[in-house]
């Protein structure tokens, strides 16, 4: 069972799609509007987040921005907005999942368990070590040698996703399943951009790397013991 927060000022969607969750066993909370939304939000922490863009008060672009600043949780955009700009600006504020109404009830909770599986990254691995790395995914923390390592959310996404199967070879697209989830623009390339900047903040000398390594012809894979 997750806490579901359902940011949404139609009432009559609302009711349904908190049907729907609670018949999956979760407990769901609903605001009708962004400011309501924020206050529950910091009330009681949810694990997941289905937002409306449209909403009166504050609208989900402007909410999505100021809980991605606070924290990592599963942020689903729903709108009828999908010109590509909206899209575009949905994820670019770290939304995880943009669904387009009129959307199926059954189809949005299909996301919304691939969400959570996705976020249940701590459910295999909460802390995992190796030399002088430490991957925290409850915590959303990694550091080394004791000192804290500033990473921004997509290159934890990565480093927590390979911490998932130390020693397990991951393509870029299962890598990006993992660390972004469903992304229309997320590029398999940019795995390696992020990873360069992984690797200069987490690794003694980038060009040898110790912990993130290449598996040629697969992708990466982090080191295990």
């Amino acid at each position: 069972m997750a806490r579901i927060l359902l940011a949404e000022d139609d009432a009559g969607q609302a009711f349904v799609l908190q049907s729907y969750l609670e018949h999956e066993g979760h407990d769901v909370r609903v605001a009708g509007d962004g400011l309501l939304a924020l206050a529950e939000y910091r009330r009681s922490p949810p694990d997941l987040i289905v937002l409306d863009v449209m909403m009166p008060g504050l609208d989900g672009v402007d909410l999505c921005r100021l809980i991605r600043s606070e924290s990592p949780v599963p942020i689903i955009m729903v709108t009828a907005k999908t010109d590509e700009s909206d899209v575009l600006a949905g994820l670019d504020v770290g939304a995880d999942d943009y669904v387009a109404k009129p959307y199926s009830p059954r189809l949005l909770v299909a996301r919304i368990r691939a969400a959570l599986r996705r976020s249940g990254l701590d459910s295999h691995l909460r802390r995992y070590e190796i030399g002088e790395l430490v991957v925290d995914a409850e915590r959303f923390e990694a550091a080394l040698g004791g000192t804290p390592v500033d990473l921004t959310p997509r290159e934890f996404g990565i480093l927590a996703a390979l911490a998932t199967g130390p020693g397990r070879a991951f393509t870029r697209r299962e890598i990006l399943d993992l660390a972004v989830g469903f992304d229309h623009y997320a590029l398999e390339r940019t795995v390696d951009m992020h990873l360069f900047n992984l690797r200069r903040k987490i690794e003694h000398d980038a060009t040898q790397p110790r912990y993130v390594l290449t598996v040629r012809g697969r992708g990466y894979k982090l080191a295990d013991e």
